[in-house]
């Protein structure tokens, strides 16, 4: 039997967001791949999954690759999880994939939660066209990509931490404008969910009084232009 390498998005928060093929891959496959062992094992036993655990995350997925190709290429059926949403997504899986397809291994990754879609569609601004940052740069490189962003013409989607949230939002007002249309949500699919909307400063000025808890994910308008104007009046006309 030929192995294969499964990408399985868990729920981001509503375990009611598993769907029926990642719950019934999960328990068909011969091992399972986790990001955090001691986070996936309350939402599996939850769906009654019982199989082997491994650990695979950003400090050891180079080293234990090796191993993993060889496991897939003796016919397992490895699936790979992260602590929430999509794998690679801003989460360890790229580097597992891109050697799975070097060794001629299958790759199937189920559709499912992940947290820039909701985000982007709640957040009002347009969806047609979009680029997903991720996590901005901490330190080296931060500035020169706050100087590409202010460029960028589609709706800009990354996430951010609840203790360098207040700073990006008043970086990107400095570079892109305080009043630049953005959405930030927070805590997706949980029981305090919240998306704020406004301008970069207003948005801003709601999250200096109130929690910062919880991942979040900003949402914020494309530079404007004539262009992408006219775009939107013909489709109207």
């Amino acid at each position: 039997m030929d192995g294969k390498l499964f990408l399985v998005p868990t729920p981001i928060g509503n375990l009611e967001d598993m769907t029926f093929r990642a719950i019934r891959i999960l328990k068909e496959c011969d091992l399972i791949l986790a990001e955090d062992t001691r986070t996936s094992a309350p939402m599996l036993k939850h769906f009654g999954i019982d199989k082997r655990v491994f650990s695979h995350h950003q400090h050891n997925e180079h080293k234990a690759t090796s191993e993993i190709i060889k496991f897939l290429n003796e016919g397992q059926k490895i699936a790979l999880i992260s602590d929430a949403g999509t794998p690679a997504i801003s989460d360890p899986g790229f580097f597992l994939v891109r050697e799975a397809i070097k060794n001629d291994i299958a790759v199937e990754c189920l559709p499912g939660a992940t947290a820039f879609v909701p985000a982007l569609v709640n957040s009002g601004l347009p969806a047609d066209a979009f680029c997903f940052e991720g996590f901005l740069p901490v330190k080296k490189g931060r500035q020169t990509k706050f100087k590409k962003l202010a460029e960028e013409d589609r709706t800009i989607i990354l996430y951010e931490s609840p203790h360098r949230l207040l700073k990006t939002l008043e970086e990107f007002a400095q570079y892109l404008g305080a009043d630049r249309q953005a959405s930030v949500s927070r805590e997706l699919t949980k029981m305090f969910e919240e998306t704020v909307r406004g301008t970069l400063t207003e948005i801003k000025s709601h999250f200096e009084n109130n929690t910062l808890k919880g991942e979040f994910v900003i949402c914020i308008a494309g530079k404007p232009n004539v262009k992408s104007k006219n775009k939107y009046e013909d489709a109207e006309e």
